[in-house]
């Protein structure tokens, strides 16, 4: 290919992680620029994702990019992009997993468990605000929006005691001292494909998935695609809060599942299932298996 341009939120993370693509093609002979957009989700910042639209917002006018022959691929934190992609386009890589854990982050604090009684946590997503209360039901979980930089500035105004980030996007950017405590996932279930980056082109391009191929990680996409089939078999989005999480040891994937009202009215339903993977159907398979359980669980 005489060139491969790169469609990319205008974001520092989303800036730093198609630079990081841009690098990795550029060290095997490619000439790779990057086309910097700004998505509907980064423009509505006044109400939460699952009002106006859920993550796809933030991956529609890169796709339209794609579709239109301005860039040839987008780069995605995987935890934004939809269950399933519309017609004629692919995931054709999913690279190696940065920490797949949510991190609190305080001026003040240095763990969930030192935070007064009612204090304001900020966060957007329904998966943490479960999580959270299943936690701590005394804390007042407030709204938070935004890049990572804006979210860090409001909380630096004291408008919040704490926010909970993804420790993957904290580190990418050099800023793990902001981290005070990773959330292990027996606490803090992560979300399907969180410090995961994925790469969508075409389905026509297959020059492209040929180039993309050496930069692909074969047990983060096990273990993501398994996550991602959980969410993708209970409907998912991001107004549902659901949890997935799966780590492979040799050939065995361990997949844990959570999810739960956002409203706090009924219980937090957990489920768990183990299996030899050794393919993207294998961890399909296993995902569906633990949605299952997940429905089963939430029926009684």
């Amino acid at each position: 290919m005489s060139s491969i341009v790169i469609a990319t939120r205008e974001s520092r993370l989303a800036l730093w992680q198609a630079e990081h693509v841009k690098a990795l093609l550029g060290s095997r002979g490619h000439d790779v620029s990057l086309l910097g957009m700004t998505t509907r989700g980064d423009q509505i910042l006044d109400r939460s994702l699952s009002k106006v639209g859920g993550k796809g917002l933030f991956v529609k006018e890169l796709e339209v990019a794609l579709e239109e022959g301005r860039a040839d691929l987008a780069v995605h934190s995987l935890k934004d992009v939809p269950m399933d992609l519309p017609q004629g386009f692919a995931l054709a890589c999913v690279m190696p997993r940065e920490d797949p854990r949510d991190a609190l982050v305080s001026p003040r604090y240095d763990s969930l468990d030192a935070l007064p009684q009612g204090a304001v946590v900020g966060t957007s997503s329904l998966r943490r605000v479960v999580l959270l209360r299943a936690l701590r039901p005394d804390l007042r979980i407030e709204p938070l929006r935004g890049n990572l930089d804006t979210r860090l500035r409001k909380l630096d105004e004291g408008q919040y005691d704490a926010i909970v980030l993804a420790a993957a996007g904290l580190k990418r950017l050099g800023l793990a001292d902001r981290i005070r405590r990773v959330f292990e996932p027996s606490q803090m279930l992560p979300a399907a494909g969180q410090g995961a980056l994925g790469i969508e082109i075409r389905t026509d391009r297959a020059d492209l998935a040929q180039a993309l191929a050496p930069l692909a990680d074969h047990a983060t996409w096990l273990a993501v695609s398994a996550e991602r089939a959980v969410s993708r078999a209970l409907g998912g989005s991001c107004s549902m809060p659901l949890a997935a999480y799966a780590t492979l040891q040799g050939e065995e994937l361990r997949l844990d599942g959570a999810w739960g009202d956002p409203d706090g009215a009924t219980a937090l339903v957990r489920a768990q299932a183990r299996g030899r993977v050794t393919t993207l159907n294998d961890a399909a398979a296993l995902g569906t298996e633990v949605a299952e359980r997940l429905r089963a669980g939430g029926a009684h």
